[in-house]
Order: C-alpha cells, then structure tokens, then sequence
C-alpha cells in the first residue's frame, strides 16, 4: 500500500520555485516529489515509472540520488517552515532551499514496480544550511542511503 503525503511542502512553494525536475508541481514532465512529516521524520513516497529502469526490474540510480536530493531540500523547507511556527497548508510561504552538498550510497539493487519510501532525518547546523539524512527503502528494504546539506535560497534569487 502506497503511502499518500496529504499536504506535501512543495504543493506550497511559490509559482517561481515550483519548476524543479524532481520536486516541482508546475513541470509537466518532472517526477512531482511530495515531501511531508511523518511524526518527527520526514516522508517521501514515489514509485518509478517504466523509464527509469537501469536493467529490467531495477530502478536507475539517478531516480534514487534525484529523490534523496529533493527529499533532502524539501525535509529542509520542512523543518525551517515548522521552526518558524508553520506547517504545509498554513497560508504561509516556506523557504526554499537548494543543495549545497549531495552524497549517496547505493546499498543494493532498487527493485523496480514497487513505491519507494525516502525518510528523512533533518538536522540544523547554521540558520540557514540544513543537513537531512535520507533512506530509502523499497518493499521495506534498506536499499540506498544519503545525506544533503541544505542552504536557504535567498528571497531575492535572480536568474541570470
């Protein structure tokens, strides 16, 4: 049974931040990473389309490191949103954050057809960078492992 997140962090970003291949909800052809809590962790479920295959009935490791990084900044936008007295659906715009760091670790091969579930542990190491350890689990197996380290995008973020 596929958890669903009901108010996911992203579903709250604002219109210029919600682009993201991973994690955006205005990307038509984006994965739409839906990060919620989950008590004091952080979730996200997501199962692999047809496309992301490595070899048939393995998922491709760049599904898994693109779900921990944007778990990551989406755990991130969490903890920061909860820290200054919101939750996702408050009517309160979160921060954004981006990936300062990115590392994973590939445990086992990510069976293919089943949800993946990417928990999140979010740890404050400066007011505005974040590192949020990540496991992913598919059929309640440990397959993968990482950690991003977050930084707060500033409010004033011009493209160039």
């Amino acid at each position: 049974m596929e958890e669903t997140i009901v108010h996911a962090i992203q579903d709250d970003y604002p219109e210029e931040f919600a682009w993201c291949y991973g994690c955006g909800r205005l990307n038509e052809t984006g994965h739409h990473f839906r990060t919620g809590w989950q008590g004091d962790k952080t979730v996200t479920v997501y199962t692999p389309r047809p496309e992301h295959t490595a070899i048939p009935g393995f998922v491709y490791g760049g599904l898994i490191a693109s779900l921990i990084d944007c778990h990551g900044t989406g755990s991130a936008a969490l903890a920061l949103h909860r820290k200054n007295g919101h939750e996702p659906g408050s009517g309160e715009t979160p921060p954004r954050f981006v990936t300062a760091s990115l590392h994973v670790d590939f445990l086992k091969p990510t069976p293919h057809g089943v949800p993946l579930v990417a928990i999140g542990t979010v740890t404050e190491i400066h007011p505005k960078k974040w590192q949020v350890d990540t496991e992913v689990f598919a059929n309640g197996e440990l397959c993968a492992r990482g950690q991003v380290v977050a930084v707060v995008m500033p409010k004033t973020f011009v493209r160039s």
